[in-house]
C-alpha cells in the first residue's frame, strides 16, 4: 500500500493532468465526443436562473469555457422547494420540452446551484457554481473546476446524465491504463473510502463482496444495499465497514485525511450517472404525478431504492420531516416501486478524496489552512490579483481583487472581488466579498463581510451584510420573544438592536413563514455608494464589540432574504469587470515599465 504522501502526489499529478486539458479545451471548440452536449445548471428561482445566464454568457464572451456545448439553466418550479431529487426531475422534463426525442442522444453534465447558500452567504447573490478559486488564468470558479476534474468522462460515457452538486470537489488518482467508464443500464455511482464519522453525514454503499476486491486504484463493483446518513451501527449491521489493507478488503486512503492501514473505513458517494432508459423512467414518473410538493433527495430518495439488498424501510421514515411528510412518504414508496430491481453500479476509487465547500468554515479552512487540498489542486495564495508583498501573509487567499500598497491582510483571511485601500486593515479568518473599502478601517477578525448591488426606489443602491464567520444564518425562531437566543457576533440579537436603536416588532423580519433569524432580520442600511455601506455596516459591528450605541435612524434596512430578492446583477458584474480591467491595465504597466 503506497505511503499517504505518493497517494496525494499521485493526485496531485491527476488533478494537473485534467486542469492542464481543460484549459486547452477553453474558448475553443470541442471535438464531438471530446465534451458535454448539455452542461445544465439548477437554480432556485427564476432570478437567480437570470443571474446565473448572464454570468454563463460573459464567460462564453471571455472564453473561458469550452465552446460548442449547451450551456443551460434551468429554475426550480415555484411553490414548494423541491430538493436536488424535484430539481433533476424538472430538468428532464426540460430538456424533453426543448429537444423532443433528441435528448435521449445527449451526454448531459446536471450540476446542482439552487438554493440559497446561507451557510456560505458571499456564495448567496451570484450562485456556488460561480464560487471563485485561487486557481487558473483566467481565474476559476466552481464551473470551472467541475467541468475540469469531469473533463475524462465525456468520451467514455453512453448518453445519459451525471448528476453533481456545485459546492463539492472530488480529486482522484487511477493506473495508467484505468478509465473511469459510465456505459452500463441504470445508475453508475463513484465511491470514496471515508472514515465512518464521514459516513453518517453521506450514502454509503455495502458493496458486494463477490464483485469486489479491494485492489487496485479503480474497481467496478454492484451495491447490494445503499444507506443514507446511517448511523455507525447501522453501517456494522449491514456489512459497510471495511478494514483498509487487510487481505481482500479495502487498501485505501480516508476521505478526510489519509488513514493508516488496518483502520476502519466504509466507501462513501459524490456523483452518479443513470442512462437514458433510466431517466426516461424518472420523467414518465414525474409527468404521472404532476405537480409535486414535498422535497426529494436525489441521493437519499433515488438510490435508496436500488440494489438487491434494498427494502421500503426509509420510505416511511420522515423524522426530519415536518408537514410535507405525507406526500413524502407516498412519492417514495412510488419511486421505490419504480426503481426496485434497477441496478446500482459502483466505480470505487481507491486513492480518491472528496471536500465539501459549503459552509465559510469549510471555506476558510480548504482555502487557507488545508495543505493537502493547497497540494493537490495547486491553489494560490494570489490569483489574478494586485497586491503588495507585505500585504499578504502565506496563509490568506486573494481572488479577483486589488489591494493597495500600505493595506494589511490577517492570516487565514480571504479577499474576493474587492478593493482594499492603502489604510484598511483586515483582521483574522476574515471574509470580504465584493466589497470597496477605503480610509481608514479596521475590519475585525472572523468578521464576513459581502457587498450587494440592489434596485432600490428604482435605481442601484448598495448594502453590505456583516456577520462573526460563525454566526448561523439558517437559526430561526417562531417567536419574537425569542429572538433573544439569536447571535450576532456572539452576542444576542436583542442587545445589538439595543445598542442601534432599532425597535423589536413584528416589522423587523421580512418573512414570518421562514422563521425569524439573522436571514430575515431587517438590519443592514441601504446606501447609495458601495463604500459607505461598508463603513455604515462595520460601524455595526465596532458597536456590538465594544457596547457603544450607534443609531441606524434614517436608513432603510433590508434583510438578506430582501437583497437577494432585489440584487442587480449586471451592477455587480460591473463592478467585477471593473477590477478585471484594471488589474489588466496595471500588469500590462509593469512590464512596460520593466
Amino acid at each position: 500500500m503506497p505511503a499517504a504522501g505518493e497517494r496525494s502526489a499521485a493526485r496531485r499529478e491527476a488533478t494537473e493532468r485534467r486542469l492542464a486539458r481543460f484549459a486547452a479545451l477553453r474558448g475553443r471548440p470541442a471535438r464531438p465526443g471530446e465534451f458535454w452536449d448539455v452542461v445544465a445548471l439548477t437554480a432556485a428561482d427564476a432570478g437567480q436562473a437570470l443571474a446565473y445566464r448572464q454570468q454563463l454568457e460573459a464567460k462564453l464572451r471571455r472564453k473561458e469555457l469550452p465552446l460548442g456545448a449547451r450551456y443551460l439553466v434551468f429554475a426550480d418550479p415555484p411553490g414548494h422547494k423541491a430538493g436536488n431529487g424535484g430539481s433533476t426531475l424538472h430538468v428532464l422534463q426540460c430538456l424533453e420540452d426543448l429537444y423532443g426525442d433528441k435528448w435521449t442522444s445527449f451526454i448531459v453534465l446536471l450540476i446542482h446551484s439552487g438554493g440559497y447558500s446561507q451557510r456560505l452567504p458571499n456564495a448567496s447573490a451570484l450562485g456556488k457554481a460561480f464560487t471563485a478559486l485561487p486557481l487558473g488564468d483566467p481565474m476559476y470558479q466552481m464551473l470551472d473546476l467541475k467541468l475540469a476534474m469531469y473533463i475524462d468522462f465525456p468520451s467514455h460515457m453512453k448518453p445519459g446524465v451525471l448528476v453533481t452538486c456545485a459546492d463539492d470537489i472530488e480529486l482522484y488518482s487511477t493506473g495508467v491504463t484505468e478509465t473511469v467508464t459510465f456505459d452500463k443500464p441504470g445508475f453508475t455511482a463513484l465511491a470514496h473510502p471515508s472514515d465512518l464519522t464521514v459516513g453518517t453525514t453521506h450514502g454509503v454503499f455495502v458493496l458486494d463482496p463477490a464483485s469486489f476486491s479491494g485492489k487496485g486504484g479503480l474497481e467496478y463493483a454492484s451495491c447490494h444495499h445503499f444507506l443514507h446518513k446511517p448511523a455507525v451501527e447501522t453501517m456494522r449491521q449491514h456489512g459497510a465497514v471495511c478494514v483498509r489493507g487487510n487481505g481482500s478488503l479495502p487498501t485505501a486512503p480516508g476521505d478526510r485525511g489519509d488513514s493508516e492501514t488496518g483502520s476502519e473505513c466504509v466507501y462513501t458517494d459524490s456523483i452518479f450517472y443513470m442512462d437514458h432508459s433510466t431517466a426516461k423512467r424518472l420523467l414518465a414518473f414525474y409527468k404521472q404525478m404532476g405537480t409535486l410538493c414535498c422535497e426529494i433527495d436525489a441521493y437519499g430518495d433515488f438510490l435508496q431504492a436500488l440494489g438487491p439488498g434494498a427494502t421500503q424501510d426509509y420510505t416511511t421514515n420522515t423524522s426530519s420531516i415536518t408537514k410535507e411528510g405525507s406526500q413524502l412518504v407516498e412519492v417514495r414508496q412510488k419511486l421505490y416501486s419504480l426503481l426496485k430491481g434497477t441496478a446500482l453500479n459502483v466505480v470505487v476509487l481507491s486513492n480518491s478524496k472528496f471536500y465539501h465547500i459549503g459552509t465559510t468554515e469549510e471555506y476558510l479552512f480548504h482555502f487557507t489552512s488545508d495543505s493537502k487540498l493547497k497540494f493537490e489542486l495547486g491553489l494560490l495564495p494570489v490569483a489574478f490579483s494586485i497586491f503588495s508583498d507585505r500585504a499578504l501573509p502565506q496563509s490568506a487567499s486573494v481572488m479577483h481583487s486589488i489591494l493597495e500598497p500600505g493595506c494589511l491582510v490577517g492570516p487565514g483571511s480571504i479577499i474576493e472581488y474587492s478593493r482594499i485601500g492603502p489604510e484598511v486593515s483586515v483582521g483574522e479568518g476574515s471574509i470580504i466579498s465584493g466589497s470597496d473599502i477605503n480610509g481608514k478601517v479596521d475590519v475585525p477578525s472572523n468578521c464576513f463581510l459581502s457587498s450587494l448591488s440592489v434596485k432600490a426606489d428604482h435605481e442601484v443602491q448598495y448594502v453590505s451584510m456583516v456577520f462573526g464567520v460563525e454566526d448561523n444564518l439558517k437559526s430561526s425562531v417562531k417567536l419574537l420573544s425569542d429572538i433573544g437566543s439569536l447571535r450576532f457576533f456572539g452576542v444576542s440579537l436583542l442587545e445589538c438592536l439595543k445598542l442601534w436603536g432599532v425597535e423589536v416588532s413584528e416589522q423587523l423580519f421580512s418573512s414570518e413563514s421562514t422563521g425569524l433569524g439573522l436571514w430575515t432580520a431587517r438590519l443592514f442600511p441601504v446606501c447609495s455608494t458601495l463604500g459607505e455601506s461598508v463603513s455604515v455596516s462595520l460601524q455595526m459591528v465596532r458597536s456590538v464589540q465594544h457596547m457603544s450605541p450607534l443609531t441606524l435612524h434614517g436608513f432603510r434596512c433590508l434583510s438578506v432574504q430582501e437583497m437577494l430578492s432585489c440584487k442587480e446583477v449586471g451592477d455587480m458584474m460591473k463592478f467585477r469587470k471593473q477590477i478585471h480591467d484594471e488589474i489588466h491595465l496595471r500588469r500590462r504597466k509593469e512590464k512596460s515599465d520593466l
